[in-house]
């Protein structure tokens, strides 16, 4: 079967088929081997990519943008504070004057309707590099990287364990690509704190569709033959009046040696999106314990830096899997297909 997504947008795994996100892990390895080969590639010659950040960044922009060149391309960053975007221009004219200068535009923001609103008006592949709602790049990311971790293991055998905060964009994200690829995927928190009913309906029946399995639970049972311990900060970029009450309601969710022990795995794999809080050397730690005597580092330093750890390949990892979106949504039709 050839796939072909060519002038597709990226803004959730659910708008595609787990042979579509198959193609672009696919691709995404063989992009990963070229550049350790140090074959340059030029598949975006040509092509110019807004990148639109209305949220600070470190890995989905450095990725982006050495992506887009690393191709050939042109990137562009924008700072939506330092721009006319959803101050003196709408999105709906800001998704259409973007378009008269890119072929492709990136936005790392709030709002999932903010996305969705650029791809409607642009007419040109749009890119969701992190919303409120979802995070799809991360994902594809991460399985990249469990893919390489358990070469042996295929994805719809593999158990990952979301740990804390389940009703954050990366819960939601990794609801839909386990659901997507068939996957076990449990949502461990407290229940405060469990997935909103429309992300996790809409998670179950793309699971249903897909021979995936999605549970929530507050029970520590249901770490039990985990492959993968999942975890993200616990106070959210524009939730910082939260962290006593995020703090308290999390404290038993940490991740410990002693929780990964409760897996039964010897092997079981820790993976984190990045930025963690994991020891006292951060600002955010710091005045949390100095300001509100609560600690707020959603995993043990131990944890961090064991071997269980497989953090800094998933973050390196962005970078080849968003080249594969670019490339099989934007590359020239020369270059865009596996074996190119």
């Amino acid at each position: 079967m050839t796939i072909d997504l060519h002038n597709r947008s990226f803004l959730t795994l659910l708008d595609f088929s787990p042979a579509e996100i198959r193609y672009l892990l696919d691709l995404s390895h063989q992009l990963k081997q070229k550049r350790n080969a140090g074959i340059i590639g030029n598949s975006l010659r040509g092509k110019n990519v807004a990148l639109l950040f209305e949220k600070t960044s470190t890995r989905t922009r450095c990725a982006f943008e050495i992506g887009v060149a690393e191709e050939g391309g042109h990137p562009s960053f924008i700072d939506v504070s330092s721009s006319q975007f959803g101050k003196k221009e709408s999105v709906e004219d800001s998704a259409q004057v973007l378009a008269g200068f890119y072929h492709g535009i990136e936005f790392r923001g709030y709002s999932q309707k903010t996305v969705e609103d650029l791809a409607k008006y642009s007419g040109i592949p749009v890119y969701n590099g992190l919303t409120d709602e979802d995070h799809p790049t991360q994902i594809l990311a991460d399985l990249m990287t469990i893919e390489e971790a358990l070469p042996h293991k295929p994805l719809n055998q593999v158990k990952v364990v979301y740990v804390g905060d389940t009703r954050n964009n990366m819960a939601n994200a990794w609801m839909y690509g386990c659901a997507k690829m068939g996957m076990h995927f449990v949502a461990y928190g407290p229940s405060e704190l469990h997935p909103a009913p429309e992300s996790l309906n809409k998670a179950l029946a793309c699971a249903n569709e897909h021979g995936a399995s999605i549970e929530v639970s507050s029970d520590p049972a249901c770490l039990t033959g985990a492959d993968v311990i999942y975890t993200d900060v616990w106070v959210s970029m524009g939730e910082e009046d939260q962290i006593v009450t995020r703090a308290n309601l999390l404290k038993d969710y940490q991740i410990t040696m002693d929780m990964l022990k409760q897996t039964n795995n010897p092997e079981v794999l820790f993976m984190h999106c990045l930025p963690a809080f994991h020891d006292c050397q951060t600002k955010f730690v710091s005045d949390a314990w100095q300001n509100f005597g609560v600690d707020v580092r959603e995993v043990s330093d131990e944890v961090f830096r064991s071997k269980h750890s497989i953090v800094f390949n998933e973050a390196a990892n962005r970078l080849h899997s968003i080249k594969a979106i670019l490339v099989a949504t934007l590359g020239n039709p020369n270059h865009n297909q596996l074996g190119a």
